[in-house]
């Protein structure tokens, strides 16, 4: 063969590999998981993102910023009420729809005049009990709407698709983040389009849309097959089939406690870190437009090269591994930070340390979700998978609310080098669950109770 016929052959081959690579990415299902995404990322980054950075621009100290994270606690308790999501049907709606699927457009309904409301509530001269009591409202029905979206995601995603899926949802959820923080800056800021908070949050509240046209494309999901084995129940059974059944399973299984004290603790470092990083960049001097420019472009683009090397991160190294590497590379993330914080007002370093941080953390929440998802059996997956989630959410609501008094303490700098140094119990508690053999290489626990 000739060098041209090699070279052409090579590149034929390259072409290949690539589109090998990518076409799950853009089969149905995981597309539809990509749009569920949108949707069930924006309500959380008002809250946290958004949120905190509206606080510390109208001049609400560091330790209230930090500790009005707490109004999220709705998704630290999730799991308290995800029972009902998993068995109760809605009249009318559910027959016309299936019962994820009546869940979720009725809460997006909910949902949208939620932060219609928060966006109209001023946070500034003493009013910041309208503004709290409409933050736990939209925290309470989005952490609902997670609810549905996880369960109904997975139940959507055949064996072979769900890590693809599960990266393109995180893509998706950081997306629709994106919108919620970015998005929602520029358009209230008067370095923007000036269209003031209430708009600002009322626009961003569209981000429910791609999740209902989701929903019509992909069908009612694998839990009306559940469903309707168990629809003969009695009461007595019903009510233990609902409130007992999912815990029953999971605590029964080896290693439940410590797979639970993993996901308290395994992103802690990470959320410490969010919680107080706009805060950090007002402070710091950076304009709205410095601000809004890096993370819509570096921000973006590492957010979709972060969660493309996912899936093929797992496929390589496996699940457990994925989860040791994409811990490394978050606590690098935080050093990033800590650079800039030392540096000051440096555009260079805020490149940096975003790029660094949509990269690492793309890349890490994706594995962890994958990690959580496979951990849910399909019988009680509403149930399963948001006691799992909510126990990540109480790392990042609660052990994180003092995140303000440590930035106040220690400075910038020591700050962020905190947070890396909080990282690494997780990582021992890791190394030990891989010890005992309790983080297997597999993506999905047997789908028990489905045929």
């Amino acid at each position: 063969m000739s060098d041209a016929g090699g070279l052409e052959a090579g590149v034929e081959a390259r072409k290949r590999s690539i589109g090998e690579v990518m076409l799950p990415y853009v089969k149905p299902r995981p597309l539809a998981a990509l749009l569920l995404g949108i949707s069930s990322g924006f309500p959380l980054a008002l809250l946290l993102g958004t949120m905190t950075f509206w606080l510390a621009k109208v001049g609400i100290d560091k330790k209230t910023i930090g500790f009005a994270v707490g109004l999220t606690t709705p998704y630290t308790l999730k799991f308290l009420w995800a029972p009902l999501i998993d068995r109760i049907r809605l009249p009318l709606l559910s027959d016309l729809f299936g019962q994820r699927r009546a869940w979720l457009f009725l809460i997006m309904a909910l949902l949208f005049g939620a932060v219609w409301m928060l966006g109209a509530s001023d946070p500034r001269d003493g009013n910041m009990g309208p503004f709290a009591f409409w933050a736990i409202v939209v925290a309470f029905l989005g952490a609902t709407q997670d609810i549905v979206i996880d369960a109904y995601r997975i139940e959507i995603l055949p064996d072979e698709q769900l890590s693809h899926g599960t990266a393109n949802n995180q893509f998706g959820y950081r997306l629709g983040a994106f919108a919620a923080g970015v998005g929602t800056i520029a358009l209230a800021s008067s370095e923007g389009f000036n269209l003031g908070w209430a708009a600002a949050y009322g626009l961003t509240g569209l981000c429910i849309v791609p999740g209902i046209i989701a929903a019509f494309w992909a069908g009612p999901g694998l839990h009306e097959a559940v469903m309707r084995d168990k629809a003969r129940q009695s009461i007595g059974g019903w009510l233990q089939e609902t409130l007992v059944g999912p815990f029953r399973e999971f605590f029964g299984r080896k290693g439940a406690v410590l797979i639970l004290l993993f996901v308290l603790i395994y992103k802690l470092g990470d959320a410490m870190g969010q919680v107080m990083l706009n805060p950090m960049i007002v402070e710091l001097g950076f304009t709205d437009t410095e601000f809004v420019a890096i993370n819509k472009v570096v921000g973006f683009w590492g957010l979709i090269v972060g969660t493309a090397l996912a899936a093929p991160l797992m496929a390589w190294l496996g699940l457990g591994r994925s989860l040791f590497v994409s811990g490394v590379l978050m606590m690098v993330s935080n050093l990033t930070f800590a650079m800039l914080a030392s540096r000051g007002h440096d555009v260079t370093w805020l490149t940096i340390a975003v790029a660094t941080e949509q990269v690492t953390s793309g890349m890490g929440l994706t594995v962890f979700v994958t990690y959580l998802s496979g951990l849910s059996n399909l019988a009680y997956t509403a149930t399963q998978y948001a006691l799992l989630s909510s126990l990540a959410g109480v790392g990042r609501t609660w052990l994180s609310s003092p995140a303000g008094i440590a930035a106040d303490a220690l400075g910038w700098t020591g700050f962020w080098l905190l947070t890396t140094l909080v990282a690494l119990p997780g990582m021992a508690l890791l190394w030990l669950l891989w010890r005992k053999g309790f983080v297997v290489e597999s993506v999905r626990k047997a789908r028990s109770g489905v045929t």
